[in-house]
Protein backbone atom coordinates (compact mmCIF):
# COMPACT_ATOMS: atom_id res chain seq x y z
CA UNK A 1 0.00 0.00 0.00
CA UNK A 2 1.38 3.80 -0.98
CA UNK A 3 0.73 6.58 1.39
CA UNK A 4 1.35 10.07 0.84
CA UNK A 5 -0.18 13.32 0.25
CA UNK A 6 -2.04 15.28 -2.21
CA UNK A 7 -3.50 18.37 -2.96
CA UNK A 8 -6.70 18.50 -5.37
CA UNK A 9 -8.13 21.27 -6.54
CA UNK A 10 -12.05 21.33 -8.01
CA UNK A 11 -13.12 23.44 -10.37
CA UNK A 12 -17.12 22.93 -10.34
CA UNK A 13 -19.01 21.39 -12.26
CA UNK A 14 -16.46 19.25 -13.84
CA UNK A 15 -12.78 20.30 -13.22
CA UNK A 16 -10.31 19.06 -10.83
CA UNK A 17 -6.66 19.10 -10.57
CA UNK A 18 -4.85 15.89 -8.27
CA UNK A 19 -1.18 16.04 -7.45
CA UNK A 20 -0.10 12.66 -4.98
CA UNK A 21 2.78 13.35 -3.29
CA UNK A 22 3.89 9.52 -2.19
CA UNK A 23 5.61 9.22 1.46
CA UNK A 24 9.21 8.90 2.08
CA UNK A 25 10.03 10.99 -1.13
CA UNK A 26 9.37 7.80 -3.55
CA UNK A 27 7.49 10.01 -6.52
CA UNK A 28 4.69 11.99 -7.24
CA UNK A 29 1.71 11.41 -9.95
CA UNK A 30 -0.15 14.00 -11.16
CA UNK A 31 -3.69 14.63 -13.48
CA UNK A 32 -6.10 16.78 -14.63
CA UNK A 33 -9.28 15.47 -14.87
CA UNK A 34 -11.86 17.42 -17.00
CA UNK A 35 -15.65 15.31 -17.40
CA UNK A 36 -14.40 11.64 -18.26
CA UNK A 37 -10.88 11.97 -19.26
CA UNK A 38 -7.64 12.58 -17.63
CA UNK A 39 -4.71 13.88 -18.87
CA UNK A 40 -0.82 13.59 -17.14
CA UNK A 41 2.10 15.52 -18.10
CA UNK A 42 4.18 14.01 -20.79
CA UNK A 43 6.69 11.18 -19.58
CA UNK A 44 4.62 10.58 -15.80
CA UNK A 45 5.56 7.98 -13.66
CA UNK A 46 3.48 6.59 -11.04
CA UNK A 47 0.32 6.88 -13.37
CA UNK A 48 -0.61 4.15 -12.29
CA UNK A 49 -1.45 5.45 -8.70
CA UNK A 50 -4.50 7.41 -10.38
CA UNK A 51 -7.53 5.85 -10.49
CA UNK A 52 -10.31 5.89 -13.60
CA UNK A 53 -12.06 8.79 -14.11
CA UNK A 54 -15.05 7.73 -12.22
CA UNK A 55 -13.22 6.45 -9.23
CA UNK A 56 -11.08 9.56 -9.09
CA UNK A 57 -14.18 11.28 -9.01
CA UNK A 58 -15.83 9.13 -6.24
CA UNK A 59 -12.37 9.69 -3.82
CA UNK A 60 -13.63 13.60 -4.93
CA UNK A 61 -17.27 12.94 -3.09
CA UNK A 62 -18.69 13.37 -6.98
CA UNK A 63 -20.70 10.49 -8.45
CA UNK A 64 -19.51 10.45 -12.25
CA UNK A 65 -20.27 6.55 -13.07
CA UNK A 66 -20.92 5.85 -16.90
CA UNK A 67 -24.31 6.29 -17.89
CA UNK A 68 -26.51 2.22 -18.34
CA UNK A 69 -29.06 0.62 -18.47
CA UNK A 70 -30.94 -1.42 -15.53
CA UNK A 71 -30.25 0.56 -12.57
CA UNK A 72 -31.79 -0.60 -8.91
CA UNK A 73 -31.43 1.46 -6.28
CA UNK A 74 -32.18 0.63 -2.86
CA UNK A 75 -32.81 2.55 0.64
CA UNK A 76 -32.41 1.48 4.04
CA UNK A 77 -33.26 4.66 6.17
CA UNK A 78 -30.28 7.56 5.42
CA UNK A 79 -28.16 4.69 3.13
CA UNK A 80 -29.03 4.25 -0.38
CA UNK A 81 -27.52 1.37 -2.53
CA UNK A 82 -26.85 1.25 -6.07
CA UNK A 83 -26.15 -1.45 -9.13
CA UNK A 84 -25.72 0.08 -12.00
CA UNK A 85 -25.75 -1.84 -15.28
CA UNK A 86 -26.81 -5.52 -16.51
CA UNK A 87 -24.37 -7.52 -15.53
CA UNK A 88 -23.74 -5.27 -12.64
CA UNK A 89 -21.09 -3.16 -13.84
CA UNK A 90 -20.92 -0.44 -10.47
CA UNK A 91 -21.80 -0.50 -7.13
CA UNK A 92 -22.40 2.64 -4.86
CA UNK A 93 -23.10 3.10 -1.76
CA UNK A 94 -24.50 6.74 -0.08
CA UNK A 95 -25.17 7.60 3.75
CA UNK A 96 -26.99 10.44 3.92
CA UNK A 97 -25.73 13.82 1.56
CA UNK A 98 -22.15 11.92 1.76
CA UNK A 99 -20.49 9.75 -0.72
CA UNK A 100 -18.86 6.59 1.04
CA UNK A 101 -18.15 3.71 -1.97
CA UNK A 102 -18.33 3.54 -5.43
CA UNK A 103 -16.54 -0.05 -6.90
CA UNK A 104 -16.11 -1.12 -10.67
CA UNK A 105 -17.37 -4.79 -11.05
CA UNK A 106 -16.47 -7.65 -13.37
CA UNK A 107 -18.57 -10.70 -13.26
CA UNK A 108 -18.83 -11.59 -9.59
CA UNK A 109 -15.42 -9.49 -8.90
CA UNK A 110 -14.93 -6.08 -7.25
CA UNK A 111 -12.32 -4.89 -9.86
CA UNK A 112 -11.25 -1.70 -8.17
CA UNK A 113 -12.97 0.73 -5.69
CA UNK A 114 -12.32 3.83 -4.04
CA UNK A 115 -13.81 4.18 0.02
CA UNK A 116 -14.35 7.37 1.63
CA UNK A 117 -14.49 7.90 5.15
CA UNK A 118 -15.72 11.31 6.30
CA UNK A 119 -15.68 10.68 10.61
CA UNK A 120 -11.66 10.48 9.80
CA UNK A 121 -11.51 11.80 6.53
CA UNK A 122 -9.68 9.32 5.02
CA UNK A 123 -9.93 7.91 1.44
CA UNK A 124 -8.78 4.61 -0.39
CA UNK A 125 -8.55 3.61 -3.66
CA UNK A 126 -7.66 -0.02 -4.55
CA UNK A 127 -7.20 -2.16 -7.40
CA UNK A 128 -7.86 -5.66 -7.17
CA UNK A 129 -5.77 -5.75 -4.18
CA UNK A 130 -2.78 -5.34 -6.45
CA UNK A 131 -2.22 -1.63 -5.37
CA UNK A 132 -3.79 0.86 -3.27
CA UNK A 133 -3.90 4.32 -1.90
CA UNK A 134 -4.84 5.91 1.13
CA UNK A 135 -5.02 9.51 1.56
CA UNK A 136 -6.05 11.55 4.67
CA UNK A 137 -7.78 14.93 3.98
CA UNK A 138 -6.22 17.47 6.13
CA UNK A 139 -8.32 20.73 4.74
CA UNK A 140 -10.52 21.58 2.82
CA UNK A 141 -11.09 25.17 1.63
CA UNK A 142 -12.27 27.43 -1.30
CA UNK A 143 -9.60 28.92 -3.84
CA UNK A 144 -9.50 30.47 -6.73
CA UNK A 145 -6.52 28.71 -9.32
CA UNK A 146 -4.18 30.03 -11.73
CA UNK A 147 -5.29 29.21 -14.94
CA UNK A 148 -1.89 27.79 -15.77
CA UNK A 149 -2.71 24.07 -13.70
CA UNK A 150 -4.47 23.09 -15.99
CA UNK A 151 -1.64 22.62 -18.48
CA UNK A 152 1.04 20.18 -18.61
Amino acid sequence: MARGDGVARIASPDSARVDLFLGGGFGAASTILIGDSTRTPPGARLVDLIPTPPLLWAALGRLAVPALADTVIRVSGDTLRAEVGKPVQWRILAVGTELRRVERVSGDRIVEFVERTPASKRVRYELASKRSLELTIGDAQPASFNAAIWHY
